[in-house]
């Protein structure tokens, strides 16, 4: 995969690290890192070999927030181009057919809890900070914060969080379901990569598809979602499923393609 300024990129056994790199600034996001992001996304979808994805940051921050520099000058029409640009980004996680998992390791604020919000799963270091503290700019999410938060922590840890700007520790964020597990920071990597191993041993067009349904789900009513279920569900008989069940019945590891 080619060299890019700000993401560092290592695959570990079929499992692709990105590592965004941008210390100096607490790994803040700005156009370049969406170009780059983008264009590391695209070529690790089209790579057959990359089973699972894990996300995480150089230094002592996730991604501390958005370069404001960088927004301070905008026009409204320029700040909007800005905001769907980075939605496009972070909505290209959700649509890989691969496991995302963010390793939060330090700060992830604004754009940075955006992010994490974005990936599948989050682990984080018993040190991180969540939050999205644009009201103290006077602005809101840009990056589709104020419509996943609602949908991970509920609509009213969702109001409190995001119109008053606070913090949310690592403890907290574990109590209210935004992130999945806390560690220990020397242990962060090690267990999201244990994770994300365990989870690619499973079928990989099932979990493909367990992706694929509740997020899609989650879009639509429940009888829709029901209905999208039961069409993946039907898919995976004669190839990948047929082979899992008869693995079990004949006491034998499955096979996957």
């Amino acid at each position: 995969m080619k060299d890019y300024k700000l993401l560092k990129i290592s695959v570990e056994d079929h499992i692709a690290i990105v590592r965004i790199s941008r210390p100096e600034a607490l790994n803040a996001l700005n156009s370049e890192f969406f170009t780059e992001m983008k264009s590391c996304l695209l070529k690790l979808d089209a790579n057959p070999e990359i089973r699972g994805l894990v996300i995480t940051g150089d230094g002592k921050a996730f991604v501390a927030g958005a370069d404001i520099s960088e927004m301070v000058n905008m026009t409204p029409g320029e700040a909007e181009n800005y905001s769907a640009a980075g939605q496009d980004v972070f909505n290209l996680i959700g649509m890989l057919k691969i496991p995302v998992i963010a390793a939060v390791n330090g700060f992830a604020l604004g754009g940075g809890c955006e992010l994490a919000m974005a990936c599948d799963i989050r682990i984080a270091s018993n040190k991180a900070k969540f939050g999205q503290p644009e009201v103290n700019l006077g602005l809101i999410p840009g990056f589709a914060g104020s419509q996943r938060m609602p949908r991970i922590i509920g609509l009213g840890n969702a109001l409190l969080y995001l119109m008053t700007g606070d913090q949310i520790t690592s403890t907290e964020a574990l109590r209210i379901g935004l992130v999945q597990k806390v560690v220990e920071p020397e242990r962060l990597m090690d267990e999201s990569l244990d994770l994300i191993n365990k989870i690619v041993s499973r079928g990989p067009s099932a979990v493909a598809k367990v992706k694929k349904v509740i997020r899609q789900g989650l879009e639509v009513g429940f009888t829709e979602g029901s209905i999208l279920e039961s069409t993946e569900f039907g898919s995976l008989f004669g190839n990948e499923g047929t082979e899992g069940m008869k693995a079990f019945l004949e006491k034998r590891e499955p096979k996957w393609n």
